[in-house]
């Protein structure tokens, strides 16, 4: 472990701290260990000797042995992760980072994470089918006003040859109105910022939208909309529709009056029969 030259140093410096506290060295050549009863004869000896001796015998410094750990409580931050991983539960620990660096904590990712997993909060990649996480959270306020809070959720269907056709509804929540329903065959992160930026700029944004935790809503083309229009992603427990309850009871009524009752040869066709029965529902 040490080179020749460590050994003979580390042992004479030993054997000088003993005669320094008054311990003789143990039978045997200069630098031997001593045995149990000459060690704890040397502690009781250097116990009874004053700090600043105690020191110079030991060779550190007194601020050293005076020291006391001033590390910040992590209490408060801890509280936050907890609170942001019960409202996003399908964060992972960076995400819940760049959530606090917006909301003004001065902490790194190394140390969110490490917290992240002291809480117990990693997720769990491949869950089983009867097991899901689910964040034990209040029960959201009813909105006010109109357009306070909106819901978005998405429905499927397909065209008379089979291909799929997807529909992005957006309901506001305390009047009820469609605001509105993109049909596309496959609609991204991207497409959903394009919807509610179109909304937000004719009816002015809301305070919060309720969403599932389907990939397009978690994307971080989505948060980072909502982000810079000050709005709040309010997210439902998986496995728990009934937490956004009005888009589910409005898309069930879409495919009873629309989709189920109507036979779309196009992509066009779609999005004009749709639009007709929005149109007509306001």
């Amino acid at each position: 472990m040490y080179s020749d030259r460590g050994s003979q140093y580390l042992a004479v410096r030993y054997t000088e701290r003993l005669a320094e506290a008054g311990v003789e060295p143990s039978v045997g050549s200069v630098g031997d260990r001593p045995g149990e009863e000459a060690r704890q004869a040397a502690r009781a000896r250097l116990d009874a000797v004053s700090e600043r001796r105690g020191c110079a015998a030991l060779g550190v410094g007194r601020s050293s042995i005076r020291y006391r750990a001033t590390k910040p409580d992590q209490a408060p931050l801890r509280m936050r992760i907890c609170d942001l991983a019960k409202s996003r539960v399908r964060y992972g620990y960076f995400r819940i980072y760049i959530l606090l660096r917006r909301e003004g904590w001065r902490v790194n990712h190394k140390r969110v994470h490490r917290l992240y997993r002291d809480e117990g909060l990693s997720l769990r990649l491949k869950r089983p089918r009867r097991h899901v996480s689910a964040a034990h959270r209040e029960r959201q306020p009813a909105a006010l006003q109109p357009n306070e809070r909106w819901s978005m959720d998405f429905v499927s269907d397909a065209l008379f040859d089979g291909r799929r056709l997807r529909a992005l509804t957006v309901v506001d929540t305390f009047t009820r109105e469609a605001l509105a329903i993109e049909v596309d065959q496959g609609i991204k992160g991207e497409q959903v910022v394009a919807v509610v930026g179109r909304l937000a700029l004719l009816r002015g944004a809301p305070c919060a939208i309720q969403v599932d935790n389907g990939p397009e809503f978690v994307s971080k083309a989505l948060d980072r909309w909502a982000y810079e229009n000050g709005v709040t992603l309010d997210f439902s427990r998986p496995g728990k529709p009934t937490d956004n309850a009005l888009v589910e009871s409005f898309n069930g009524r879409l495919r009873d009056e629309c989709l189920n009752a109507n036979w779309f040869l196009s992509l066009a066709d779609a999005r004009s029969k749709i639009e007709t029965w929005r149109r007509h529902y306001n």
